[in-house]
């Protein structure tokens, strides 16, 4: 099973976002994706159509190792996804983490109980430099950085990236950076905005050599298809879903190589 964190520590950055359209994309190509929901606001969860009922085991009980990872899964609305919600108390888990022996690492290990059963598990970090923050990005194969294009996210990206700098200093973060993602591109008709333009320009310095997807743009669409159930390409902007197809492109040219690895057949 392939690890995607996506983090970026600012908030509105797209992570939530660029984390259900990466999924729903990966599912409709019949991969077998888990979500993971490990932002105590809960937007995945959301987004998902997800409530969490009173005493159903959450994110916070799956890490705590109250319940087994497979208690804390349930079946989304949509073919081949799969979520591990959160809800506010996953707030409390801060302590836990703390505490515990090596804290950084109890994601990483709970998932690879599940890692013969699905193909691709994207994880959804807070935007808060905190140890469920810490614990998603160490669990990570690849590494997503969803950036607005402004100067808040590309603050967020310098942050985001020095933090891994950081962990890779002590060998706690093994995985690859995948890219930056752009979000909210602003475009007027067929002209950008200055100020997208810029801090997209930006972006690549500042990512030193590191891919940069095509934007998630400016557009209600993504909510509309989020709160109506349908894809982007249902609605008639199949455009808007190039940012998710060559994430695809990528995460197969790239694990493809290895023959063992789960993205090298799909699920039928």
């Amino acid at each position: 099973m392939l690890i995607i964190t996506a983090a970026s520590l600012a908030g509105g950055q797209g992570k939530t976002t660029s984390s259900f359209f990466l999924a729903r994309a990966l599912a409709k190509k019949k991969y077998k994706v888990l979500m993971v929901d490990a932002d105590p606001q809960s937007s995945l969860t959301f987004y998902l159509g997800h409530e969490v009922e009173l005493n159903q085991p959450t994110l916070l009980e799956v890490l705590k190792k109250q319940v087994s990872i497979f208690d804390g899964i349930y079946e989304s609305n949509y073919s081949n996804l799969w979520l591990i919600p959160s809800d506010d108390g996953l707030e409390t888990i801060q302590d836990y983490l703390s505490t515990t022996a090596m804290g950084e690492l109890v994601l990483k290990k709970r998932l690879k109980e599940v890692s013969d059963t699905f193909d691709v598990c994207l994880v959804d970090s807070p935007p808060q430099r905190t140890q469920i923050c810490l614990t998603t990005v160490v669990a990570a194969d690849e590494l997503l950085i969803p950036v607005e294009a402004s100067s808040k996210g590309l603050h967020s990206l310098m942050r985001t990236l020095n933090l891994v700098e950081e962990l890779k200093s002590v060998d706690a973060f093994e995985g690859a950076i995948l890219g930056i993602l752009p979000f909210r591109d602003r475009w007027v008709g067929r002209t950008q905005a200055k100020r997208s333009e810029a801090s997209i320009q930006d972006m690549h310095e500042v990512g030193q050599g590191l891919d940069v997807f095509p934007s998630i743009l400016e557009s209600e669409r993504y909510k509309q298809a989020i709160d109506t159930g349908r894809t982007l390409e249902e609605l008639g902007h199949s455009n808007l879903e190039l940012p998710f197809n060559k994430l695809i492109e990528v995460l197969e040219r790239k694990w493809l190589k290895n023959k063992n690895n789960p993205l090298t057949q799909t699920v039928g």
